[in-house]
This record gives structure tokens, C-alpha cells and sequence, in this order.
């Protein structure tokens, strides 16, 4: 039997009705989350890790980095996958493997070998969350669509929030290692979840041609094409602006105003109510005043946030200077993801996969550049305001230039 074959004759939706309240859905948000749940869960355990390993815990860091950027470039593998093989294959296998990556990190002894293992961890990863957009857009379409990625937007919010008070109440109480063994339950009951709610979706009319040239093809397209590279460069940026103010943030509670580990836990688990109530309103605003409006409104209030932050640098500086601009970014960006993602993946349905992809990592690549700027600034809470002030003021100009052209066509 063939991979075309067997795809096709795997669970399959077709026939059911799909909304973006349906089970479904759910299953997208599950698989969305378990890349960032799988890096996030291990933050408060780094000095754990070294200890055991026999590194420093800046050596540790790199189990994080290297993570981030298999994952980034392993997402642009997955996407033509998808679109020539079909969904079904590439979510049970990918999260197979991230499962087996789990366990090789959960036995690893020395840094190489865990290094390893987190690299298997993110091939696998990096598959569910290209498929979990790709899957979104092969069911709905229009204001459904953005419903759907405001759910997908809160569980990917929700991982790294609630997971590091996970690690940490896991780490205090059975030891890192268990941490391993908790993200590689979660995969085996979200490969359960699918093969039950979702299976097959992709309707294999339009195959995507597996020669490197082809594919290289598709991406240019893509990367050239203003409906998709304004919204998806907005989203990166965005993006960036968060992992920015994850990353800094305990310098800011811990080093600067003498927080213990466990309330930094509860300031993560914070956010994901204020991105949860932001995502599920940003459908209902886009639907009062239009879609591309409400995408500018939500890049000015993220903009406005990290004016603040920047401005709070210069003057005395309290939980309250730090929290409230905080919220306010926050706000901007549960909106900003949900309808950035249903703008540049909706002209894309024969090419979901590999635009879903292309997506991916632009975020991981626009995350990757705000840890490492923050990272180099000296001043915490200087490097939290000029990074996530710069990003957004660039994500607003970036999408209000493609609309400017679009309209201009």
C-alpha cells in the first residue's frame, strides 16, 4: 500500500461537521501546545539539570537554543510533507519520535547526549505544530478559521505560562527528570486524541511535487507573496516580543525585585488569562469593525505596551511598572496571532502545509532573535522595553505597508 493510500484511508473528518467549538479543534490546540510545553516545563529545572549533568547552567541553556532552532528548521521539512502525503502520517510519526526524544532525554547523563535527545524531541514537535495551522485551514475557513487559531493562540500561550509552575511543582517533588517523562505522556495522549477526533483532512487534489527545486519553489512564492509575508513577518515579530519578555522576566522578578521561583510560576500562569480573554474577543472585534482593522487596533495596543515598558526603565521601578505595561502587550498580542495566522494562510489552501510551515519558522526565527537581543542587553528591564517596543513599532509598520500595497493592486 502506498503513503498516498494509506493516508487516505485513515480517520478521517470527512462527513462531520466542523466548527471552531467542535473536538477538533481542541486536538489542534493540544498539538500546537506541545513544542513550547516541551521547553517551557524546563526553565525553573536548569539549575537542577546542571547540578546533575556537571555543567553550569548557562550550558544547560543551550539545551533550549538547540531546541528552538531544530524546531524552527524542521517545520519547513514537515510542511511539503504534508501537502503531498496528506496530515495524518506526519502527526502520528512526528509525535512518535518526540515521544522517543522525551524518553532519551529523561536517561540522559551528560550534556552531548541530552543535546541529542532534545534534538530528536524537536523533529518530532515541530511537526505538530506546522499540522495543527495546516489542519485548521483544511476544515474552516473565514471568521470559523479565526475562531479556531484564537483557541490554537491561547494553548500556545497557555504551554509556556502554566508549564513552568508544572516543572517546578515537578521537579520539587519527583525531580527533573520526571519532567521528561510528563511532555511524553502528553504526546501519547494527543497522538490518541487525533487519531480519535481528527485523522485525515488533506484532499490530496493538489500534490505537492518532492523535488528540492519545487519546494523551494512553493517557499519563494510564499516568502514573495505580500498576503502572506505581511501578516506571517507581524506574527514573527510579534512573537519575538514575547519569547523576548518570557526570557527577561525572571531577571526582572528574581534578580531585580526579589520574587521566589514558585510566584515567577504564578506571574507565567497569569498570562495566559489575559491572552485567553484577548484571543477569544479578537473574532468578535474583527467582525465589528473588520478584520485588518482590528489586526492594527491589536498591533497599536501591543505597541503601546512595550512604550510603557520602555518608558518604566527610566523611572522608579515596582511590580506595578513592570505588571500593568505587561498586560497591555499581552492584550495586543492574543489578538494579534489568531488574526494575523487566519489572514496569511487563508489564499493558501492548495499549499496549507508548506504555508503553515513557512509560518512556523518565521516565528521560531523572530523568537529566536528576541531571546538572544534581550540576552546581550545588560539592563533587564532596558533590554524587555527596547525589544518589545522595537518589534511591535516594526510588526505595525510591516502591516500596515502590506496593506497599503495590497489595497494599491
Amino acid at each position: 500500500m502506498t503513503i498516498e493510500n494509506a493516508a487516505k484511508n485513515a480517520p478521517t473528518t470527512a462527513g462531520r461537521p466542523v466548527s471552531s467549538l467542535s473536538p477538533e479543534v481542541f486536538v489542534l490546540a493540544a498539538l500546537a501546545s506541545v513544542g513550547t510545553f516541551a521547553t517551557s516545563i524546563l526553565l525553573p529545572s536548569l539549575p537542577s539539570i546542571a547540578r546533575t549533568l556537571g555543567v553550569s547552567t548557562a550550558q544547560v541553556a543551550s539545551t533550549i537554543s538547540v531546541y528552538l532552532a531544530v524546531f524552527a528548521v524542521g517545520q519547513l521539512a514537515v510542511g511539503p510533507v504534508s501537502d503531498r502525503f496528506g496530515r495524518w502520517k506526519p502527526v502520528v510519526f512526528g509525535l512518535s519520535i518526540f515521544i522517543a526524544g522525551s524518553v532519551w532525554c529523561e536517561f540522559s547523563n551528560d550534556l552531548p547526549t541530552m543535546l541529542i535527545g532534545r534534538c530528536i524531541q524537536a523533529l518530532g514537535a515541530c511537526s505538530a505544530s506546522v499540522l495543527s495551522r495546516a489542519i485548521a485551514r483544511d476544515l474552516l475557513s473565514g471568521e470559523e478559521l479565526t475562531r479556531a487559531f484564537a483557541f490554537i493562540t491561547v494553548a500556545m500561550a497557555a504551554a509556556p505560562g502554566f508549564s513552568p509552575l508544572i516543572g517546578g511543582l515537578l521537579d520539587t517533588t519527583f525531580g527533573w527528570r520526571t519532567e521528561f517523562l510528563a511532555v511524553g505522556i502528553f504526546g501519547l495522549i494527543v497522538i490518541a486524541a487525533f487519531l480519535r477526533y481528527v485523522g485525515e483532512t488533506h484532499n490530496f487534489d493538489n500534490k505537492t511535487s518532492m523535488q528540492p527545486l519545487a519546494i523551494a519553489k512553493v517557499y519563494w512564492d510564499l516568502a514573495t507573496d505580500i498576503r502572506f509575508i505581511a501578516p506571517a513577518g507581524t506574527i514573527a515579530l510579534s512573537m519575538g516580543a514575547l519569547f523576548a519578555m518570557f526570557s527577561v522576566t525572571p531577571r526582572v522578578l528574581i534578580d531585580g525585585l526579589g520574587y521566589t521561583p514558585l510566584q515567577l510560576g504564578f506571574f507565567f500562569a497569569g498570562t495566559v488569562f489575559v491572552v485567553f480573554g484577548s484571543g477569544i474577543f479578537a473574532p468578535r472585534f474583527a467582525k465589528m469593525i473588520g478584520h485588518s482593522q482590528a489586526t492594527v487596533v491589536a498591533l497599536s495596543i501591543a505597541l503601546l505596551g512595550g512604550a510603557v515598558l520602555l518608558a518604566g526603565h527610566f523611572l522608579q521601578h515596582t511590580i506595578w511598572s513592570y505588571l500593568l505595561p505587561v498586560i497591555v502587550f499581552l492584550s495586543g498580542f492574543g489578538m494579534i496571532t489568531p488574526l494575523a495566522t487566519a489572514t496569511s494562510l487563508q489564499p493558501f489552501g492548495d499549499r496549507a502545509g508548506s504555508a503553515s510551515a513557512l509560518l512556523g519558522f518565521l516565528q521560531m526565527g523572530g523568537a529566536s532573535v528576541g531571546v538572544a537581543v534581550t540576552a546581550s542587553i545588560a539592563s533587564a528591564t532596558l533590554a524587555i522595553g527596547l525589544v518589545v517596543a522595537a518589534l511591535t513599532s516594526l510588526g505595525l509598520a510591516l502591516y500596515l505597508a502590506g496593506l497599503r500595497t495590497i489595497r494599491a493592486k
